[in-house]
């Protein structure tokens, strides 16, 4: 196989995939389920077995990741129009501590150990299963928990504190470069982002590594000096 033609496929095979995901939704990423999973194993193997077979070609690559992309396309709108087949094709999330017990029918069903409880919800902010009211293991593996009352953190309301403004801070420099759509957007110009920078005794834009801006807060910047 000539080296230009495996540069061929490799790019429209990329690009066919990138496009298909964009297409079929965020979630077919951050929220993996068992069929999601298995259909980007088919789509990764489509195109690597492809690419690297003579006799397979540009067409029929686009063609095989078309078809399963609308494979998996129709199956989401079935699941989108069709409530009861979300669990037969998504899965379904599995209470698995209730009233802070174990359900241990449940972790079985699951395949679930203690030690992948555990991992669980540590990641989760809790470092003993005694701290949960309840734990659900959703259908892309994760778990989501509910503390009980006198280990959960108080939130300002419980405290009666006084509750500021919450602003968003804006990126105005990165890597030595300006965003001047967000300075515009802030109501600012680069005039006034020169003034601020000397009075930090930076003197060129391009020796800021990441500037930011917090209403209330002020300019935050570091250079590529660490300063």
């Amino acid at each position: 196989m000539h080296y230009a033609q495996i540069t061929i496929e490799l790019v429209l095979g990329f690009f066919a995939l990138f496009i298909l995901t964009r297409i079929l939704g965020k979630t077919q990423i951050t929220q993996i389920t068992t069929f999601d999973f298995i259909s980007a194993l088919v789509l990764g193997e489509l195109v690597g077995n492809a690419i690297f077979d003579d006799e397979v070609g540009v067409v029929q690559i686009l063609y095989a990741v078309i078809i399963w992309g609308l494979l998996i396309f129709i199956l989401e709108i079935i699941t989108q129009k069709w409530s009861k087949t979300r669990g037969l094709l998504e899965g379904n999330p599995s209470i698995i501590i209730h009233k802070g017990k174990i359900i241990r029918e449940s972790m079985k069903k699951n395949k679930l150990d203690i030690n992948q409880l555990q991992h669980l919800i540590r990641s989760k902010g809790a470092f003993s299963i005694r701290e949960l009211e309840y734990a659900i293991l959703e259908t892309d593996g994760t778990v989501s928990i509910l503390k009980k009352p006198s280990y959960e953190t108080p939130t300002k309301g419980d405290l009666q504190v006084n509750l500021a403004q919450v602003n968003l801070p804006i990126t105005f420099i990165s890597d030595g470069k300006v965003i001047k759509d967000n300075l515009t957007e802030a109501g600012f110009n680069l005039t006034w982002l020169e003034q601020q920078l000397k009075q930090q005794n930076i003197l060129d834009m391009k020796e800021v590594l990441y500037a930011e801006w917090l209403e209330g807060k002020g300019l935050h910047v570091q250079t590529f000096q660490g300063r």
